[in-house]
């Protein structure tokens, strides 16, 4: 079974990872980012979503920005280090702290998203009926645990439960090779984190995700 969201916004920054200073998006929304809204509707332990499609809706169209931007964070190793001291300074003053950086970022975006789930370990009480009833029922209603958004927390996510995708509006027509891309990053070794990637090719407006664990995706 497959679920599909209906997902737009006014700006949207998935920030490509070659770029080290300033901030240039791709093309289109990333598998991962798309995921997160998925996860952002609902969220458990015991399932993990993955992304099968990609619809593009509206034009790809961008626009040059100008942010303030806070300069590096307080590391988790800081806050034990104060944890255990039973002091220290948790906090960053931004008036110290500020940096204004370019970004090339996405405007007017409008994608439609697929993905399904699955429980990772199934039981009598962890079915997998149970839980997508629960993901469309909380789409329908607009309901999240958290605010999705488009690449940055600033971008805001509006989204709409579609349960007939054909009888919306259709992607765009056009092809374009858009490279390698990210597809997620692989956590499965705790002490080394993976970047995955994988080339990205839209057919008239739709990109197909790989499984992870096909040989389309490399780290």
């Amino acid at each position: 079974m497959q679920f599909c969201l209906d997902i737009w916004g006014d700006y949207a920054c998935f920030t490509r990872p070659e770029t080290k200073v300033e901030r240039v998006s791709y093309d289109v929304i990333t598998p991962s980012s798309a995921r997160s809204i998925f996860e952002a509707i609902l969220w458990k332990p015991e399932i993990k979503w993955q992304v099968l499609k990609i619809e593009v809706l509206n034009p790809v169209s961008w626009i040059g920005v100008r942010r303030n931007e806070l300069e590096g964070v307080v590391t988790t190793n800081k806050i034990s280090g104060y944890q255990k001291k039973g002091r220290g300074n948790f906090s960053k003053i931004i008036e110290d702290n500020r940096q204004q950086r370019a970004s090339l970022i996405l405007r007017d975006v409008h994608y439609r998203i697929y993905a399904t789930f699955k429980v990772l370990s199934p039981n009598d009480r962890n079915t997998y009926a149970k839980y997508a009833e629960m993901f469309v029922r909380r789409a329908k209603r607009g309901q999240c645990i958290n605010q999705p958004y488009l690449g940055c927390r600033e971008f805001a996510c509006y989204f709409e439960y579609c349960e007939d995708p054909e009888k919306e509006k259709p992607p765009i027509n056009e092809d374009r090779d858009l490279g390698l891309m990210l597809y997620d990053i692989d956590f499965s070794d705790k002490k080394n984190y993976q970047p995955m990637f994988f080339r990205a090719q839209m057919h008239h407006g739709v990109i197909d995700i790989p499984n992870p664990k096909s040989a389309e995706v490399i780290k």
